[in-house]
């Protein structure tokens, strides 16, 4: 029988498993936060009974749903729209305070719900996203991790040519082989890929250059670093000691730049999903390292409403590198999703950055703040991406996707 994931149950149990066991790495006695939409009750479930599994004290599973973020957009007061209760926020921090496990899911559940709406008013409403959880991040109070859910409403946005029951039996064979649930032992897969991913952030690191160079069609972008700025791949650790992998899948390396020095033109490889809305044919310009311009074929005003929620919301705090090694890239298949698809392909984010990624204090004082974190994919075997020392040489480090250190 296959559940309304397109997984059989079997295999849905294998990969709630794999998130609850190894992604967020539950301890026994934890409460477990799962974050979910409407739509995605299934995995949820099957997440709850993974998490009770593994020894949880309780599993804690709230839903988001966009249908009501729909009729916010159509009717509530413009002024109003940025309004956050504050239980939302004191909750994931209470999570941190309790230290907690929290999962999350991925995957969109409506597609082209909100393209009816304004994007100037789409972009005052963030929700779900909470600016705590980038608190709760860099204080490293819970272990956590994010994965994808396969539903209908997503299989037809991925393979629109295909009829509903084929479509959702192949997003979720490709999300299967993705999550290496494909393998005998899926959590030996994911430890040694993330192995590869230490030891290239390592290489990475070691020259400390300040500043990487992408080059590509539409794209000649200098993003600068910081003196201690370090790359680091997704195997992060609790202040408990308590490791684990925030995403699966994860085929990344990333570092916190320096907010200020970001120059040039970029434009994004892949559509991207903010809110909700999808935008496409991104090309953003910066200056002086803050975005002064922020073009797209479709729903710029989205992202331009982010950008300017606050005066870190349009400088950089993320600059991510992806080889063709990963499994997303190899699928030539774009997700519509930001987990997916950034993993696919090196990327930059505007907004809140990581103080883990910074080894000094007068660095991590430096970084950019911000309520907001927005990933958009800028790589391709087409790009190619340099570091630049401090006296200005140029060092291959991804040529063709693949590591040129």
């Amino acid at each position: 029988m296959i559940s309304a994931t397109g997984f059989d149950p079997a295999t849905l149990e294998r990969f709630a498993d794999l998130l609850v066991g190894f992604g967020a790495n539950v301890q026994p006695g934890q409460i477990v936060s799962i974050g979910a939409e409407i739509g995605k009750e299934d995995v949820a479930r099957a997440l709850a009974a993974s998490a009770y599994r593994h020894g949880a004290r309780f599993a804690d599973v709230t839903y988001f749903d966009l249908h009501v973020k729909h009729a916010r957009l159509l009717h509530a007061p413009e002024d109003t729209l940025e309004f956050v209760p504050s239980w939302y926020g004191e909750r994931i921090l209470a999570l941190g305070d309790q230290r907690c496990a929290r999962i999350g899911l991925s995957g969109p559940i409506a597609p082209g719900l909100l393209d009816g709406i304004d994007p100037s008013r789409a972009g005052r409403d963030q929700l779900p996203f909470l600016k705590e959880s980038g608190q709760v991040v860099n204080d490293a109070t819970t272990n956590w991790t994010i994965g994808p859910a396969p539903s209908l409403p997503w299989a037809r946005l991925v393979h629109p040519d295909l009829p509903d029951e084929e479509a959702l039996a192949r997003l979720a064979g490709q999300l299967e082989v993705i999550c290496r649930l494909d393998e005998t032992d899926p959590v030996a897969a994911w430890t040694a890929r993330a192995d590869a991913l230490v030891a290239a952030a390592e290489r990475v690191t070691a020259p400390r250059f300040d500043a990487l160079h992408f080059e590509g069609p539409g794209t000649d972008l200098t993003v600068g670093l910081l003196p201690t700025s370090r790359f680091m791949a997704a195997r992060f650790e609790t202040v408990d000691g308590i490791v684990h992998m925030p995403n699966i899948p994860s085929e990344e390396i990333f570092t916190s730049p320096d907010p200020l020095r970001t120059e040039g033109v970029v434009r994004s490889t892949k559509p991207l999903v903010v809110g909700g809305s999808i935008i496409r044919g991104l090309e953003v310009e910066f200056r002086g390292g803050r975005a002064v311009r922020i073009d797209a074929e479709e729903n710029a005003e989205v992202l331009r409403g982010y950008a300017a929620k606050d005066e870190g919301a349009a400088r950089l705090g993320e600059v991510a590198l992806v080889d063709r090694e990963g499994r997303i890239g190899q699928s030539g298949t774009v997700f519509f999703d930001t987990l997916l698809d950034e993993n696919a392909a090196s990327h930059i984010a505007l907004g809140s950055a990581y103080a883990m990624c910074l080894e000094g204090e007068d660095d991590v004082a430096r970084i950019n703040r911000s309520q907001i974190h927005v990933d958009f994919m800028i790589g391709s075997e087409d790009v190619t991406v340099s570091g630049v020392t401090s006296d200005g040489t140029a060092v291959p480090v991804l040529a063709g996707g693949d590591w040129a250190l």
